[in-house]
C-alpha cells in the first residue's frame, strides 16, 4: 500500500498514512513519485491560509515521477508517447478546457474550474492520493504531461513545475527587452528563475533585493549583477544605486517574488515612467494595501501587472531553461528529505535554512 503525508488539521504536523492501491483507467497515469518540491506556498496551505484547501489532504503540488502503470495509449504535450518507466513532470493545475478562459481568452490559468494537485483536493472521499508528498500519485486523464529525458535530474527539474512555470508566466507578462534594467525583489526559487529568464531576455542589469546576506554567489550564477541585502543596506542606499545605474530614471521592469506589502512600498517607486511593476509573490489573501494611484501609476504611465499561477506552456519553458544551465539549478537544491521526514522538510522552508527543499519518497 502506498504511503502519503496527510494534513489532517491546519497548523499540526503531517501524518504518514497508508492508502489503497489503485490502478489507472483510460487516459490515467499511475506514477511513482521520485521528487516532490516543497514550495513556500505549502506553508500557507498547511497553516490554513489558502482558502482553496480542504482537509484532510495530501500536500505537494510540485512533482516528478516515473510512470508505473498505464491504461492504453498516452501522449505528452509534445505528442510523444508515454510508456511505463518514463520520467515525467505534469502540470499541477488541471483545467476544464471548455470555459471562456480556456477557449476564448486562451488563458487557462484563470479557468474557474481549475483544481490543483496538493492544494484543492481532499484525500478522504474517495480515499485517494491527490498530492505529491507521497510514494505514488494517480494522474487524471485531463492532466497535461511533459516527458523528461533520462538524464534529467528529478530533484533539479521538479521546481520547474511551479516556481519555474510561474516565473515564465511573469516574464511573459513583463515584456522585458534587450538592454532593460530589471529589479527582482526576493531571491528564493521564483526569484532565481526570474533572474535566469531575465538574463535570457537580454537584460543589461539585474538587481536583486534579498532579506539576508547569504546566497550571493548563487544569485550571480543566475544572472544577478547587483545583489542588495536588506540587512546590509539602507533603503536610501538601494534607491541611490538604482538611480546611478539608470541615470536617475528608475528600472524598466520590477518584479516582486515575496508576497508582502512592504516590498510594494519600496519597489513600485523604483520603476521609471513608462515602466512595469509585476507582482507574483502573493499566493494567498493579504491585507489591503494603500496605493498612490495618481503618483505611482497614472502620472508615471506605469503598468501594474498581477500574475496568477501558470499554464503548461510556461512549465515547458522552465524545463528548457533548467536544461540550459543544469549546474546552477542543481545548486538551488539545498535540502533533501525522505517522505517520513516531510515535517522537517516543511520546517527547513519555514526557517529559511534552504533554497529548494525536496522530498524523495
Amino acid at each position: 500500500m502506498p504511503k502519503a503525508a496527510v494534513l489532517r488539521e491546519f497548523g499540526k504536523p503531517l501524518v504518514i498514512e497508508d492508502f489503497p492501491e489503485v490502478h489507472p483507467g483510460p487516459g490515467e497515469v499511475l506514477v511513482k513519485i521520485v521528487a516532490a518540491g516543497v514550495c513556500g506556498s505549502d506553508l500557507h496551505i498547511t497553516s490554513g491560509e489558502d482558502p482553496r484547501t480542504p482537509i484532510p489532504m495530501v500536500p505537494g503540488h510540485e512533482g516528478v515521477g516515473i510512470v508505473k502503470e498505464l491504461a492504453g495509449p498516452c501522449f505528452d504535450v509534445d505528442g510523444q508517447e508515454i510508456n511505463e518507466g518514463d520520467l515525467i513532470l505534469w502540470n499541477r493545475g488541471v483545467t476544464c478546457g471548455k470555459c471562456y478562459y480556456c477557449t476564448i481568452a486562451k488563458d487557462p490559468s484563470l479557468c474557474s474550474d481549475r483544481w490543483t494537485y496538493g492544494i484543492s483536493r481532499s484525500s478522504e472521499k474517495p480515499r485517494q492520493i491527490r498530492g505529491c508528498y507521497a510514494e505514488e500519485l494517480l494522474l487524471t486523464a485531463d492532466t497535461q504531461i511533459i516527458k523528461l529525458k533520462e538524464d534529467d535530474n528529478p530533484a533539479v527539474m521538479v521546481a520547474a513545475s511551479c516556481s519555474g512555470g510561474t516565473a515564465a508566466h511573469t516574464i511573459e507578462l513583463a515584456k522585458i527587452k534587450p538592454g532593460d534594467v530589471v529589479l527582482i525583489q526576493g531571491v528564493g526559487p521564483v526569484g532565481l528563475f526570474l533572474a535566469a529568464f531575465a538574463k535570457a531576455k537580454g537584460a543589461s542589469e539585474i538587481i536583486a533585493i534579498k532579506r539576508s546576506p547569504e546566497k550571493e554567489p548563487l544569485a550571480q550564477e543566475f544572472g544577478v549583477t547587483h545583489l542588495l541585502s536588506l540587512a546590509e543596506t539602507s533603503r536610501e542606499e538601494r534607491v541611490k544605486l538604482i538611480s546611478d545605474l539608470t541615470s536617475g530614471r528608475g528600472v524598466d521592469v520590477a518584479m516582486e517574488a515575496v508576497g508582502h506589502n512592504s516590498v510594494l512600498d519600496e519597489g513600485l517607486p523604483l520603476v521609471r515612467p513608462g515602466g512595469a511593476y509585476i507582482s507574483v509573490g502573493f499566493g494567498v489573501p493579504a491585507p489591503a494595501w494603500p496605493l498612490d494611484t495618481f503618483g505611482l501609476i497614472v502620472r508615471k504611465n506605469v503598468r501594474f501587472q498581477g500574475v496568477w499561477v501558470s499554464d503548461v506552456s510556461h512549465i515547458r519553458q522552465a524545463v528548457l531553461l533548467v536544461r540550459n544551465n543544469p549546474e546552477a539549478f542543481a545548486k538551488m537544491v539545498t535540502h533533501r528529505f525522505p517522505l517520513s521526514e516531510a515535517n522537517k522538510a516543511l520546517q527547513a522552508v519555514a526557517d529559511r535554512s534552504g533554497i529548494k527543499v525536496i522530498i524523495e519518497p
